[in-house]
């Protein structure tokens, strides 16, 4: 799906990404993202402490430029800029700007990262890994922060695991034939009952018995190779 070219309705549909009480410093940003060649894709929803959100998969602004006679935009609208951006069409466009983010301990930054560790690129997934050690730490502020929007998002996240199995088994197993040493896996592995744990592993283990490795990705959560992203 593809979101409608008036500027109105785009502008709307990248404000509907954020909390409404940030819905100031999204207008903030938006005015100074150039115009986009191609509208906004494949919104997903998760939920942001109590509050819908709705974030899109792909975006198509370039970057704004640097020599702008526009105000500097002020700390939460830079960290804003930052997440629209790591929606961005270019991969490379999408680790400059998670590397800006990935560290946050804002509630709402969360699901902009968490839908990166379900992608395809793995430097930005290395880079994930990197910006959140303390996910392996029990009681750390980002064990916390990430657990909860996992608690709140379990179908969004479970969707997210089989992702990384998907990219695992179609592109890296070659390189990391255990699927606890990929570094999708390993991002995930210090939340409990995540992708380090039995789930994850039952369905790398699907993966890698060859008689039914076919059967699992035939089905319709997986598709048929990897998980398609918008």
């Amino acid at each position: 799906m593809q979101l409608p070219r008036d500027p109105s309705n785009v502008a709307h549909a990248l404000e509907a990404a954020f909390p409404t009480r940030l819905s100031g410093d999204v207008q903030s940003v938006l005015a100074v993202m150039p115009e986009a060649r191609l509208a906004p894709t494949m919104p997903f929803e998760v939920e942001v402490q109590g509050e819908t959100i709705a974030i899109p998969s792909r975006i198509y602004n370039e970057e704004p430029s640097a020599d702008s006679e526009r105000p500097p935009l002020a700390g939460t609208q830079q960290v804003i800029l930052h997440c629209l951006y790591s929606r961005h069409s270019d991969g490379q466009v999408r680790q400059r700007h998670l590397e800006q983010i990935v560290a946050s301990g804002e509630p709402w930054v969360v699901p902009f990262v968490v839908q990166l560790a379900g992608e395809y690129v793995l430097e930005i997934i290395k880079a994930i890994g990197r910006g959140l050690p303390g996910l392996a730490i029990p009681g750390s502020a980002q064990r916390r922060l990430y657990g909860e929007f996992i608690a709140r998002n379990s179908a969004f996240f479970a969707r997210t695991e089989r992702r990384v199995v998907s990219y695992w088994s179609c592109y890296y197993r070659w390189k990391y034939g255990a699927f606890g040493t990929y570094p999708g896996c390993v991002l995930f592995g210090g939340v409990p009952g995540r992708c380090g744990g039995t789930g994850g592993r039952a369905v790398a283990a699907a993966y890698a018995a060859p008689r039914w490795r076919t059967r699992v990705r035939d089905l319709p959560e997986f598709g048929h190779g990897p998980i398609q992203q918008g």
